[in-house]
């Protein structure tokens, strides 16, 4: 419960923004780009930065995976920096048979220490289980996504007329027996939002897409006023870390993410 804790407090006080920390070398501040450690100052900057006004901080594992050892490392000492009152999500997606699925909650949470993590449910629950065994920390299922291929499988119909993704809602509910468990729906996916709030229960939500994809902070916030909800946090990467490509990079993230923080505040 620990994790959860840590969303609800943050949520009392009015910080619902999940600043994404998907670092492209490629799209780094000049300044940067020839300083060996770039991607780890870069993070340490845009964290120091924005730390008072984030309620989370997500981190994609591919933009680390793909600089092997090195990326790793950035990693590692990136989740070092996250204040102990701000969650740490392990933005890894991952989901697999019994054992395997068991060493990947183990690189998650006790060698990268990670608040929470995403997982897939497409191999069902027994692949998600070893996840769930963490009574203390936070899985966020996949259920609606925020991209245009959530069509292809998340929206089908299934025989009792329920949406794909309606029918794994229910599950994760079901699944939730240590209070552990969250799910990932899209900020993209307004009207779906609206109509399925309801059935989200006791369920933390991390809603990805606001900014660059084309979700909407106000609307979002909206959503879970209206239906007199908190234990939920919007994430925002690209639109918030790469605000601005000069040597003002961090400040520039700093006044968007209060720009976002008094969204409806």
């Amino acid at each position: 419960m620990k994790a959860v804790k840590k969303i609800l407090e943050n949520n009392k006080s009015g910080k619902f923004v999940c600043v994404g920390l998907d670092s492209d070398l490629k799209k780094l501040p000049e300044i940067l780009k020839n300083d060996k450690d770039a991607v780890f100052k870069f993070n340490s900057e845009i964290i120091e930065a924005t730390k008072d006004y984030a309620a989370a901080y997500k981190i994609n594992f591919a933009f680390y995976e793909q600089n092997g050892s090195k990326g790793l490392s950035e990693l590692e000492k990136t989740v070092e920096l996250i204040p102990g009152n701000i969650l740490s999500i392990a933005d890894a997606k991952r989901g697999d048979i019994g054992n395997t699925s068991e060493m990947y909650a183990r690189s998650v949470f006790e060698h990268f220490r990670f608040d929470a993590v995403t997982l897939n449910p497409y191999m069902g629950k027994d692949s998600l289980q070893p996840f769930l065994d963490y009574s203390d920390k936070l899985n966020f299922v996949l259920v609606l996504t925020s991209n245009p291929g959530a069509n292809d499988f998340e929206k089908l119909i299934l025989n009792d007329g329920k949406f794909v993704y309606q029918r794994i809602l229910k599950s994760v509910n079901q699944w939730n027996e240590n209070h552990n468990c969250g799910i990932v729906f899209g900020a993209t996916k307004l009207e779906e939002l609206k109509s399925n709030i309801k059935d989200f229960g006791e369920l933390t939500v991390l809603l990805p897409g606001v900014g660059a994809q084309g979700g909407s902070m106000p609307d979002v916030k909206k959503v879970f006023k209206d239906n007199k909800r908190e234990n939920f946090i919007v994430n925002v990467s690209r639109s918030i870390i790469y605000k601005s490509s000069d040597s003002d990079f961090a400040e520039a993230a700093r006044s968007e993410i209060i720009s976002l923080h008094q969204i409806n505040n």
